[in-house]
């Protein structure tokens, strides 16, 4: 069983690349897990213009190959003015280019966080429309709200009690079978 996890933010210090991170260690399942990180596949804002210019960028390939290789998606999800970030949605536009079901029918554990009480659930809801047109299958969500105060960075681990067991939870019972 193989991992592809990765945060939908282009921060260095992303507190979703952390959440997904402690995620993807509770996954049991898992033989081989691969952290990716989207500063490695930064590209130019994807327009039909641009296109035209550069072609089908490798890197966009090269992310394509990473979700191939996975058989379960855990993908954290990070919040900017209410929507998806630019630096996720943008790699994924440039991949859908070359393969409309960018996310390839697997099975997607979508996760958010943020420092707010909402804990990015527009950018959360916003990925659940998104992903599903580009064969995300969104199995389960979960929402960490308020990071600080419910993730402990130097551990590396949720330390609210309640938030970290239903995270858990979704975790033990994610249902990762290929749809028949």
């Amino acid at each position: 069983m193989k991992l592809l996890a990765f945060a939908g933010s282009s921060s260095t210090q992303s507190i979703n690349k952390k959440l997904v991170t402690y995620a993807a260690g509770l996954f049991s399942a898992a033989t081989e897990t691969q952290i990716l990180d989207l500063n490695d596949y930064e590209l130019p804002l994807f327009s039909v213009d641009r296109e035209k210019l550069i072609g089908q960028p490798p890197i966009a390939r090269q992310f394509l190959d990473k979700i191939e290789w996975a058989d379960v998606l855990f993908i954290s999800v990070a919040e900017h003015n209410a929507g998806m970030t630019a630096a996720f949605k943008n790699i994924y536009d440039w991949a859908s280019r070359q393969k409309k079901l960018v996310f390839d029918n697997k099975p997607v554990l979508l996760m958010s966080t943020s420092p707010g009480r909402n804990g990015g659930l527009n950018a959360l809801e916003a990925a659940q429309i998104s992903l599903k047109h580009y064969g995300g299958d969104i199995r389960a969500t979960f929402s960490l709200p308020s990071f600080s105060h419910n993730f402990d960075t130097e551990a590396g681990v949720i330390s609210n009690k309640e938030l970290d067991d239903a995270l858990k939870d979704i975790i033990t019972h994610f249902n990762y079978a290929p749809r028949a």
